[in-house]
């Protein structure tokens, strides 16, 4: 029969092992981290973020069809969501992660279409207006990095967000839950706005 010993001891163990698993889930992340070299702690916890969109193939630049399939997954902190609900646009400390995946046709029982198997690079858009020129900033990280590189001012995809983003240089455009509330706000970049013209793809009107 366990004695009042075995049995505080027991619960000991039980409370032991729960702190243990505590410590090993990983931080809840609510504002960008750098190390001392500048490098941005990777936001390990970020498919608990708001999800935001899928791309399938995607690219800004003409190209042939590639031979695998790529998806593109995007997250964005919660905050920095319920922010733009209320504005339209995106507060200080925004972290939109941009997760890239493999896509294959043949697989189970799939006999049509692609589905998304592993993570091949993460990238992450960050706004911190007193760290970085223009604000914002990208972070590239590998499939196994803790941090990731943040990209020179002179890489393509600064200016390509600049002239052609939706909303504060981030692709709003292909975020369909946030494109109306931005019409909503008018928020709509002027960029964007061209863009639609041209294409012939007219801008949503605020309901």
């Amino acid at each position: 029969m366990p004695t009042h010993r075995h049995i505080f001891c027991f619960l000991l163990a039980i409370a032991g092992l729960s702190f243990a698993s505590a410590r090993s889930e990983p931080a809840v992340t609510t504002q960008p981290r750098y190390d001392a070299a500048g490098r941005l702690a990777f936001p390990s916890d970020y498919r608990d973020w708001t999800y935001l969109t899928s791309g399938f193939d995607m690219s800004y630049v003409p190209m042939q069809m590639a031979m695998d399939h790529t998806f593109d997954n995007v997250f964005v902190n919660g905050g920095a969501y319920r922010s733009f609900l209320r504005t339209g646009t995106w507060p200080d400390k925004t972290m939109l992660v941009l997760e890239h995946r493999t896509g294959r046709e043949k697989g189970s029982i799939n006999r049509a279409g692609a589905f998304q198997t592993g993570v091949t690079d993460v990238e992450v858009h960050v706004k911190d207006e007193a760290r970085f020129p223009g604000r914002w900033a990208f972070f590239a990280f590998g499939p196994r990095d803790a941090s990731g590189t943040l990209l020179p001012r002179s890489a393509a995809c600064y200016q390509c967000h600049s002239s052609h983003a939706a909303v504060d240089t981030t692709f709003v455009q292909f975020y369909p839950t946030l494109l109306p509330v931005a019409a909503a706000k008018h928020t709509l970049s002027a960029g964007y706005r061209h863009d639609s013209r041209a294409s012939a793809a007219p801008a949503p009107t605020a309901t």
